[in-house]
């Protein structure tokens, strides 16, 4: 490969171990090395690419509730660090990208303090806490949202928006239009919530369609995410109810199963914004309600206030609220259809492209060209 590596420092939560693995892949097919430093959970979600190198860092939080727990967690970030310097002297690499979450802050404090070129990426519509923590020591700051919250004004004017890489599977599905049910086809509802939905969805989601009209009951195609434990009683619940459902507490097929649905019910984590967008679906999105800085609702609202979702508060939330809203939407199927074209007008498909173009754009100017440009400091142009 050509060039010198570059670093990719992620939390090893799915919402910020996604766009870091597409970037990944896009560097790849630009003969680029990709180097992945996360935490122990974030290494099992990397890709099995053998290309794409791996370490691990140990991490903590600022987060703890006593004297003593903030003090262990200041000691395994410091040691992290520690361990992310020897990274980076072995590893060389042309720029370090952070992508927020706690595993990533070693790794990119250990770049900032050893002089190295240096770029974050913000997934949600409010800056992480890490990013926060970053933004003012790093190089470039790549955002999702154009109205992204908690910047300042010096590090707006160094920041620039290129979207949320998605998977290649979710570009897809963009290619294939939305197809608008009428009285003779199933209606396709698919319900995820990832490790923050599935308790609430299992709860509320099954009761407000038992409460949708029979002529409804009978078209619907249910698809559902659930934990272990609740997939009885939550197909018992649409069996008794005539219900057609498949539930699993994982679907591997999931970008396939977004392609026929018709609408979809899911939190509004920054990956799932963005793959609604680019794949042009409609959604009912219930904003899990203790997400740091509430910036669910934040996410949520980018799509709503374009008309492109409905945003439904989880302290709202109810059987008779959801199937009212539900019941509205597939009596003017002509609205979901609308919903869809506007969600798939705020999609950024190729925004792996961009931030492969901007992280390239500093790591070697002169020998992977793009046509993504981030803000940066003035170094960033140096050789």
């Amino acid at each position: 490969m050509s060039g010198r590596p570059i670093v990719l420092a992620t939390g090893g939560t799915g919402g910020h171990m996604f766009p870091a693995l597409a970037l990944a892949d896009e560097l790849l097919l630009r003969d680029r090395r990709p180097v992945i430093v996360t935490d122990g959970r974030g290494a099992a979600r990397s890709a099995s690419d053998p290309r794409v190198d791996v370490r691990v860092v140990r991490t903590g939080t600022f987060t703890g509730r006593t004297a003593l727990g903030k003090a262990r967690g200041f000691a395994d970030i410091a040691a992290g660090c520690w361990e992310a310097r020897r990274i980076l002297k072995e590893v060389a690499p042309a720029i370090a990208v952070g992508f927020g979450g706690y595993p990533s802050l070693p790794t990119m404090l250990a770049a900032t303090y050893g002089g190295m070129r240096t770029m974050i990426h913000e997934q949600n519509a409010v800056l992480g806490r890490v990013n926060r923590l970053l933004a003012s020591r790093v190089d470039s700051i790549a955002v999702t949202s154009p109205g992204t919250r908690q910047l300042s004004p010096g590090a707006r004017a160094r920041a620039a928006v290129v979207g949320n890489p998605v998977r290649d599977a979710i570009v897809t599905v963009r290619e294939v239009p939305y197809t608008i049910p009428d009285e003779t086809t199933p209606l396709e509802l698919l319900v995820f919530g990832g490790s923050q939905g599935t308790v609430v969805f299992s709860d509320v989601v099954p009761r407000a369609l038992i409460e949708l009209p029979e002529r409804y009951r009978a078209r619907l195609r249910v698809t559902q995410q659930c934990r272990p434990e609740d997939l009885e009683r939550v197909g018992n619940v649409y069996a008794d109810a005539g219900i057609v459902a498949d539930l699993s507490t994982f679907f591997a097929d999931l970008p396939a199963r977004l392609t026929v649905a018709h609408a979809v019910i899911a939190r509004a984590g920054a990956s799932t914004i963005s793959e609604l967008t680019v794949a042009g679906r409609p959604g009912v999105l219930i904003p899990y309600s203790h997400a740091t800085d509430d910036h669910q609702t934040a996410n949520a609202r980018t799509l709503a206030d374009e008309g492109a979702a409905w945003l439904m508060p989880e302290r709202r939330l109810s059987p008779r609220a959801l199937a009212e809203t539900l019941e509205r939407l597939f009596e003017n199927p002509a609205l979901l259809a609308d919903v869809a074209r506007k969600a798939r007008g705020l999609g950024r498909p190729g925004a792996a492209r961009e931030l492969a173009d901007a992280v390239c754009r500093m790591a070697s100017p002169d020998s992977c060209p793009g046509h993504g440009v981030v803000a940066g400091h003035p170094r960033e142009e140096a050789a």
